[in-house]
């Protein structure tokens, strides 16, 4: 069992000043991994002091530099995929298939972040007028338990581009991950205070840095309700803030896509990292006319979905988090039930044979109506709901009618068509006939799925504030 009792302040490994100690459960068997020793207020406040000090020298880095730490940070990544990999499977229970995917878009980040560098004009003209794109100072680093060290590195290698320094929350659930990053983030030589990462819970951490005058931004990975309560602390000193919240994302299969291809596609959609992503399609829009064939074609689909331990290749749905997550999918399930939709496949309780483990049957829903609690919020879980159109123009309809705005999908044998309806869907990606991610464009949503956008030139200007030199 391990004990993890440090967190990382001033490029030091240091013993928190905080006493309280969260236990570390394996979501596979709920067998006790570890603790980790959690860091107080005080705690964050030497973090953040770390931070401000170190903002006033690395503010003036050169490009160079800041290329230079980025290479060194994704070079001691480099020397540690399996640890990475392992490390995910083992204590949140990502599937070896998702923790491999995560790893190497962790690893594209930083080749991203290194081109903006070489890329983006840092001083620009307006008008008459030059303006100066500089950064805002120290960034508040809030993220959730789902891909944690994914998030860490593509907001921590944004705040570098922009010459930024950082206080970074993780979960308290994935602290033998946080371990593995902070060991290489380490190991990458960067100047001391330019990040900074404590262990804590969102209402002690969390908390301050979201109260704290000297935390000039915060970027925010999660709920929308835990973010709207730091967006109401942040407005007290007027932070900048980029929220990235929850989401209920439709896919919309048109009437001619190709059924064979589309609906496979649609369960990876809705079932990826084990329904646990806030961009997972859970919403599958059918034209009524299609329903019976997809009905046959799902019922095969999901009945061949391997439901296991995430270490095997082959699994491809795992674990919930926690006993208070499956909880939370198991109540989902039985709301559906009582509101009138139809389980197609899968329903209550845990698969068989692995009942020690927060494993979930794979859920779909059919005769659901967008009404209903389980089209409405976000599950976070592998349960889909089947929501039939007449129209085109219906689809559109149902898809935009949700208070979240995160992703969507939409398939079509017609590659103009497909763009013309995600041309109209409110949200901030849309994939077509696929599901990918591209590094260089923005990503955060339209509604209550949050404020700003990552990843790109918008992602980074989020970190900057432009001052105009007018003469």
């Amino acid at each position: 069992m391990k004990t993890i009792d440090k967190i990382y302040i001033n490029g030091e490994f240091v013993t928190p000043l905080g006493q309280e100690y969260f236990d570390l459960i394996s979501p596979t068997t709920n067998e006790k991994l570890g603790r980790v020793r959690l860091g107080n207020t005080e705690d964050t406040q030497n973090a953040i002091i770390a931070a401000k000090n170190a903002f006033k020298t690395f503010s003036k880095t050169t490009i160079a530099e800041r290329v230079q730490y980025l290479q060194n940070i994704k070079t001691a990544i480099e020397k540690r995929k399996t640890d990475f990999i392992d490390i995910m499977i083992e204590e949140y229970g990502g599937t070896r298939q998702f923790a491999t995917i995560s790893y190497e878009y962790m690893l594209k980040g930083f080749d991203s972040a290194i081109n903006l560098l070489n890329t983006y004009d840092f001083t620009k003209k307006m008008g008459e007028s030059e303006v100066q794109m500089t950064p805002l100072g120290v960034v508040g680093i809030i993220i959730p338990w789902n891909s944690s060290n994914g998030f860490i590195c593509s907001k921590l290698s944004t705040a570098i581009v922009a010459g930024c320094t950082t206080v970074i929350k993780p979960s308290e659930m994935s602290a033998q991950q946080t371990q593995l990053i902070a060991e290489c983030l380490h190991e990458a030589g960067l100047p001391k205070g330019v990040y900074n990462i404590v262990n804590g819970l969102g209402d002690v951490v969390g908390a301050e840095i979201s109260r704290n005058p000297d935390i000039a931004k915060i970027s925010f990975t999660g709920s929308t309700t835990v973010g709207k309560i730091i967006a109401k602390e942040a407005i007290n000193t007027m932070k900048r803030v980029t929220l990235e919240l929850g989401g209920k994302s439709p896919n919309i299969i048109l009437d001619d896509a190709d059924l064979s291809k589309a609906i496979p596609l649609a369960m990876s959609a809705a079932y990826m990292n084990n329904g646990q992503a806030c961009i997972a399609g859970t919403r599958l829009l059918i034209p009524e006319t299609k329903l019976e064939e997809v009905k046959l074609l799902i019922k095969e689909i999901v009945s061949n979905t391997i439901v296991g331990d995430p270490k095997n290749e082959t699994t491809a749905v795992g674990p919930m988090v926690s006993t208070k997550q499956y909880a939370r999918v198991q109540d989902y399930i039985q709301i559906g039930i009582n509101e009138g939709a139809e389980v197609l496949i899968g329903g209550l309780g845990k698969p068989e044979g692995l009942e020690n483990g927060n494993f979930v049957k794979p859920t779909v829903f059919i005769n659901v109506n967008n009404q209903m609690r389980i089209a409405r919020e976000e599950i976070f879980g592998p349960v889909l709901s089947i929501i039939t159109y007449k129209t085109e123009e219906e689809a559109i309809e149902i898809a935009n009618d949700t208070t979240y705005g995160l992703q969507a999908y939409v398939s079509s044998s017609d590659a103009k068509r497909a763009n013309k309806v995600a041309s109209q869907i409110n949200a901030g990606r849309v994939q077509i006939n696929g599901i990918g991610h591209d590094p260089m464009a923005p990503f955060g949503g339209f509604k209550q799925s949050g404020i700003g956008r990552e990843f790109g030139v918008l992602g980074l200007e989020a970190y900057l504030e432009p001052r105009a030199l007018i003469q």
